[in-house]
């Protein structure tokens, strides 16, 4: 088995050849057909988060052990099925699937309300264990595959992280029943929380970015309006003026750093949601007098559930959603693959074809 390995931050993964691994029990052998490049591979590969003021969170530090081999949205074929698994009938070999990756200990209250994206002790494929940037993958379990059904491999890869993100951002944002929804953030989050906002809610979308060509991308996926936040102050007094100079309803950012969370709260109105996302990092000063005044909502969204991910492969199977696939790369090109996603080269999403 081949396979791409992060030894330590920063340096370039490692080629590996080993045997491929046999299933047993409950676990599926898939041959990995696509891998997405996320920016969760990134933080991986960088060793960890910037957390503002200087100060830096491991990732060893969360349970992350070098060398692992990265990759958490896996879509791949059944190559062979534990006993368990293979009693259970639920998948047949050579089944196209695509995996459920954030694995969870089975015990704390998050696993308990099935919710394992939340676990306290996490073991997330491709994280805190072996991913998809290989030819083969153990997934632990059966019960973490969907069927694909018709749905493109390359295209389904993101909606085991990045769509699954976005679908579940947008869910909580669209909790006020939203007339104007801003999404700030034009990249792989942002643009499949456009189509998704477009697919589950009736809101006005406003796309905000700092980036022309994305943003014109952003309108061509259904954004109403567009806002280019090179100046924060124009910016934020443009989408005044949309919104009748009462502010927006809901506001989910796909970057999450200090001036487009400045700019969030500063655009929302009175009960308005604000939902952070992304994992750029840094820290900001809050007003707090000013979160019970007008009883603003602030709350952190990551990834979701199982059942949100077959949710949100039902929206893609309606053809509502068309995650966009960008660049695709070999396995042995995945440093290069990580550095474009770094220099902010990738529209939409890059995968990596074993």
């Amino acid at each position: 088995m081949k396979s791409a390995k992060i030894v330590g931050p920063n340096q370039p993964l490692a080629m590996t050849q080993t045997e491929t691994p046999r299933p047993t029990g409950e676990q599926v052998l898939l041959k990995v057909n696509s891998v997405g490049v996320c920016h969760s591979d990134l933080h991986l590969w960088e060793g960890g988060y910037d957390l503002g003021d200087g100060k830096f969170m491991k990732v060893t530090d969360r349970g992350v052990k070098y060398p692992v081999t990265p990759g958490h949205e896996i879509a791949g074929t059944i190559i062979e099925m534990g006993d368990a698994a293979a009693a259970s009938n639920a998948f047949v070999k050579d089944d196209k699937v695509l995996a459920y990756p954030w694995i969870g200990c089975k015990n704390c209250p998050a696993c308990d309300a099935g919710n394992e994206n939340l676990c306290d002790t996490p073991k997330s494929v491709g994280i805190f264990q072996d991913g998809g940037y290989a030819d083969h993958v153990i997934i632990p379990s059966y019960k973490y595959l969907a069927k694909l059904d018709g749905v493109d491999e390359d295209a389904a890869t993101s909606l085991a992280c990045s769509g699954l993100t976005s679908y579940t951002a947008i869910k909580k944002a669209n909790a006020n029943l939203p007339k104007y929804l801003v999404i700030i953030g034009a990249g792989g989050l942002g643009l499949m929380g456009i189509q998704i906002a477009k697919a589950i809610t009736k809101s006005n979308i406003i796309c905000v970015d700092l980036d022309d060509k994305k943003l014109q991308t952003a309108k061509e996926l259904g954004a109403e309006y567009v806002v280019n936040s090179k100046d924060a102050e124009q910016a934020q007094k443009q989408i005044m003026e949309i919104s009748g100079s009462k502010g927006v309803d809901s506001v989910v950012d796909f970057v999450n750093a200090p001036p487009t969370v400045n700019l969030g709260l500063n655009i929302l109105r009175k009960r308005g949601n604000l939902v952070l996302v992304g994992l750029f990092g840094g820290s900001i000063e809050l007003s707090l007098v000013t979160v019970p005044l007008k009883a603003i909502t602030i709350q952190g969204a990551y990834t979701g559930n199982y059942t949100d991910m077959v949710e949100i492969l039902k929206i893609a199977r309606e053809g509502l959603i068309n995650p966009i696939v960008s660049k695709r790369y070999q396995l042995s090109e995945a440093n290069d693959a990580l550095q474009a996603l770094k220099d902010r080269k990738i529209i939409g999403r890059a995968v990596i074809n074993p």
